[in-house]
C-alpha cells in the first residue's frame, strides 16, 4: 500500500511510527532523495543503508500499516478541525526548515503565516506576578507591532504572554504543544487554548494521544526556537526549561534576549545566568525590535495611552494601605512578621489589612505564603 499514498500521508505515516525521531527521520529522507513514499517501499536492506537505523526501527517501516491507521487518525483530526502538514507543504514554518533536525511534519489548529517575523517569550512555571506582568505586557506591544508571539501554552510566562498577544484585536500567538493537540495541558487553559484557535496556531508534532513527559518538552522547545527569530527568556530558574530553550535558539543561530532580574529570587537566576553568558539584556520592547532590525508598524494610539507600571498606589486606598504598600514599591516579597516590623504594626492589625488590600486586588499571597504587590499598571 506503501505506493499508494501520497507523498502528504506518507509524510505523516512516517511523522506517527513509534521509535522513530526526527534525525533518523530526516537521515532517511536524504538518502531517499526526500520522497517519503519510497522509504514505505523500501526494502530491509535498503533502510540500513542509513546511518542510525537498525533493525528495530526498519521493521517497524516495514510494518508501518500495524502501528499506524491512516483512516482513523485521518478522521480524527477531521473530527477536531485539524490537519497535518508536511514540512513540503506551503504552510510549514519556513524558518523551523532551516534547523538541523526539523520535524518532517506538524500537527496544527487555526491559521498561521509562515512568513510572519515571529519572537518566543519563555519562562518559568512558577514565577512572580512582575514575570508574569513583564511577559503580559511585551506580548501585547510585539502583537501590537505586528510581531507573532511563540510560546508553549504552559502555565506561568507562557500563559501570560499568549494572554498578552491576545488583548490586541488582530494579535497572533502560537501555542506549540509537547503532547498531541486532542490534549489541552495544563487543562485549565482549555479557554486559552480555543482562543488560539482564532487568532493565531496550535502545533504540534506529536501524534494525536501522545502524553506530555521528559522526552516530548525538549522536543517541543525546539520547535519554539526553531520558529522564530528570536528568543526572550522572563524568568527561569536556573535548571528551568526556558534554558534548554535558550540553548536551542543559540545553537540554531537565533537571537537569545533575557529579561534582569532580582539577585535575591530564584525565578531570576536564569535570566541573569543567561545575560552572563552573553545573552542580550532587554528591557523594552524597542530594544528588542532594534536588535533585531525589524521594521513594524506602529502600534495604535489607544495602545500608547495604555497603563504604565510605575506605580503601585491607587487614589482609593487610605493612607495606611499606601503605607504598606510603599514596602512593595522594590518589587520585594514579605512575610507578615517582617512587614510588620518594616510598617511598626503589630501582626494581628496588619494581617487584617493585608486581607483588605488582597480583596482589592492591590496584593497576592504567594504559595510560600509571602505577599506581592500587583501592580496597578498591569492587566489582570
Amino acid at each position: 500500500m506503501g505506493n499508494s499514498l501520497t507523498r502528504e500521508q506518507a509524510f505523516w505515516v512516517l511523522n506517527d511510527l513509534p521509535a522513530i525521531g526526527p534525525v533518523s527521520l530526516n537521515r532517511l529522507l536524504g538518502d531517499f532523495a526526500g520522497d517519503p513514499v519510497a522509504i514505505l517501499g523500501a526494502s530491509r536492506n535498503e533502510l540500513l543503508r542509513t546511518i542510525g537505523v537498525g533493525e528495530k526501527i526498519a521493521q517497524t517501516i516495514l510494518d508501518w500499516e500495524r502501528h499506524f491507521d491512516l483512516g482513523k487518525e485521518t478522521r480524527k483530526a477531521e473530527a477536531l478541525g485539524a490537519r497535518f502538514i508536511s514540512r513540503e507543504n506551503v504552510d510549514y514554518p519556513l524558518l523551523l526548515k532551516e534547523i538541523h533536525d526539523p520535524p518532517i511534519g506538524l500537527y496544527c489548529l487555526g491559521n498561521y503565516d509562515g512568513n510572519k517575523s515571529s519572537i518566543a517569550i519563555i519562562g518559568s512555571r512558577k514565577t512572580t506576578l512582575y514575570g508574569q506582568g513583564i511577559a503580559r505586557e511585551f506580548g501585547r506591544e510585539l502583537a501590537a507591532r505586528g510581531v507573532c508571539v511563540v510560546s508553549g501554552l504552559a502555565r506561568g510566562i507562557d500563559t501570560m504572554a499568549h494572554k498578552g498577544a491576545l488583548e490586541i484585536e488582530d494579535g497572533v500567538t502560537v501555542a506549540v504543544l509537547g503532547n498531541g493537540l486532542d490534549i489541552v495541558y495544563p487543562p485549565e487553559n482549555i479557554e486559552l487554548y480555543k482562543r488560539i484557535q482564532t487568532n493565531g496556531w496550535i502545533v504540534s508534532e506529536f501524534p494525536f494521544g501522545r502524553k506530555a513527559d521528559r522526552q516530548t518538552f525538549p522536543m517541543r522547545n525546539r520547535v519554539i526556537s526553531g520558529m522564530c527569530q528570536a528568543v526572550l527568556v522572563v524568568e527561569s530558574d536556573e535548571k528551568g526549561g526556558s534554558l534548554i530553550t535558550a540553548k536551542f535558539a543559540g545553537d540554531q543561530g537565533r537571537l537569545v534576549c533575557a529579561i534582569p532580574g532580582r539577585i535575591d529570587q530564584r525565578t531570576s537566576r536564569g535570566c541573569n545566568q543567561l545575560i552572563r553568558d552573553g545573552a542580550t539584556l532587554v528591557t523594552s520592547v524597542d530594544e528588542l525590535l532594534d536588535e533585531l532590525n525589524f521594521t513594524t508598524r506602529s502600534p495604535k494610539a489607544e495602545f500608547l495611552e495604555g497603563p504604565s507600571m510605575e506605580s503601585v498606589y491607587r487614589t482609593d486606598l487610605s493612607d495606611e494601605d499606601a503605607l504598606v504598600l510603599s514596602c512593595f514599591e522594590g518589587g520585594q516579597a514579605f512575610d507578615v512578621d517582617v512587614l510588620a516590623s518594616e510598617c511598626g504594626k503589630s501582626v494581628p492589625e496588619l494581617s487584617a489589612q493585608l486581607m483588605m488590600l488582597e480583596l482589592k486586588g492591590c496584593l497576592i499571597k504567594r504559595l510560600d505564603g509571602r505577599y506581592e504587590a500587583v501592580f496597578s499598571g498591569l492587566r489582570q
